[in-house]
């Protein structure tokens, strides 16, 4: 009689959670458990810089799952506890407080951490980042009314954190050191249309530029001071500078470690009954045929049901096509499909950019690549449809709205 295997989940965010749910789902009726460094139940990011941080959200709302749904599912949280080392050999992993927790099967879930600032100043009290609850809570405290807030960065983080203090009346600046915000992820085509929407919202947006130095007193900042002597006032700093995946156990234990923990299609790493999932895992995509470490929620949605079937000694590859969305002011964006820079022709627009109602789509030759919608509903499902066609469409029927995008499929 075989003996009852036991699975082990490091990580607290939303890869954690699914992946539990997913292992109950598809029939593991061993013990279960999940470590992390948090003394928050799983929960989800995404809100952090947009409804939670808004205050349209509350904390509840932020949790993958109701607070019962652990031990109705017999599985055993250890929150407030890190992960110290994993013995391969042993089968285990060593906790912070001395215990060790042995395993059968262990999913590397650890996510990632803020990329710091390093200039002077940087470790001032209201230096900000995000990236946890608390974060996103100290946050919420300083955009507030006339408060003034200078964001370093301009990708989705610092954009997001950016809309949300203006929405609160705080007076933003953006300090970018490219010529445009988001110009590496979309273009220039796309990435005009974000600068646009900020700057018409009052953003002051700081594109070319660097920094010095944080000025502060009393060990909390009052100013940036850019490279070009400009100083900007500040009553809190929020940086948004990128993030790094948090591979120190993995590459401790010796797993391949390359941009993340790499893994294969089934999300199985170097090391046997080790798998990774989340913003951690730099996975074999075979839609793609390349690794790719995809810092987005939906990869921490869906990637733990693969992980889970691989735990199990099933069969399952994870081919969906990178996703991510984004709320800013009244903007609604959701994009699909993968580009590396200058690894697409042209971007073809169907809809009003100046409205900033509309779809695009980065064409390679006379094939979709990606794409994004802007403020129009109930259409990325299509887009992602046509991206994976590999259909072969013409530019003219890609602009006009009155041409089904479904009657273009291969």
């Amino acid at each position: 009689m075989s003996r009852v295997k036991r699975f082990v989940i490091v990580g607290g965010g939303l890869a954690a959670g699914k992946a539990a749910e997913e292992l109950r789902a598809h029939g593991h009726d061993g013990p279960l458990v999940v470590i992390g460094d948090e003394r928050e139940r799983p929960y989800v990011r995404p809100p952090l810089s947009k409804g939670y941080l808004l205050g349209r959200e509350d904390r509840a709302s932020v949790r993958v799952h109701p607070d019962d749904w652990y031990e109705a599912n017999e599985v055993d949280l250890l929150l407030g506890r890190s992960v110290t080392s994993i013995d391969r050999d042993g089968g285990t992993v060593s906790l912070d407080d001395g215990g060790r927790v042995p395993y059968d099967r262990l999913l590397l879930a650890t996510g990632s951490t803020p990329r710091r600032l390093a200039v002077p100043g940087a470790e001032l009290d209201n230096v900000l980042y995000l990236r946890r609850l608390g974060d996103s809570d100290r946050l919420r405290a300083v955009f507030t009314e006339g408060a003034r807030i200078v964001v370093v960065g301009g990708g989705w983080i610092g954009l997001e954190t950016a809309a949300a203090a203006r929405t609160a009346g705080a007076h933003v600046s953006v300090v970018e050191h490219g010529e445009l915000p988001l110009l590496k992820v979309l273009g220039r085509e796309a990435a005009e249309v974000f600068a646009g929407l900020h700057r018409e919202h009052g953003v002051d947006l700081r594109t070319r530029a660097g920094i010095e130095r944080i000025t502060g007193s009393g060990g909390r900042a009052d100013g940036v001071v850019l490279t070009d002597g400009t100083r900007l006032p500040a009553d809190a700093v929020v940086v948004g500078v990128g993030i790094t995946p948090n591979v120190r156990l993995a590459e401790e234990a010796g797993l391949e470690v390359r941009d993340g923990i790499v893994t294969d299609a089934h999300l199985r790493t170097s090391a046997e009954h080790i798998y990774a999932a989340g913003d951690v895992a730099n996975a074999h995509h075979p839609r793609l045929g390349r690794h790719l470490r995809v810092e987005h929620w939906a990869n921490a949605l869906h990637q733990p049901r693969t992980a889970a079937l691989s735990m199990l000694g099933e069969e399952a590859v994870y081919d969906r096509l990178p996703y991510f969305y984004t709320d800013q002011y009244d903007l609604g964006m959701e994009y699909t499909g993968y580009v590396e820079p200058g690894g697409y022709d042209r971007v073809v627009f169907r809809g009003a950019r100046e409205e900033r109602r509309f779809v695009a789509f980065w064409m390679s030759g006379r094939r979709v690549v990606a794409g994004m919608s802007v403020n129009v509903g109930d259409v990325i499902g299509q887009v992602r449809a046509l991206v994976e066609s590999g259909a072969q469409v013409d530019d003219p029927l890609l602009c006009d709205p009155e041409v089904p995008l479904r009657s273009l499929l291969a």
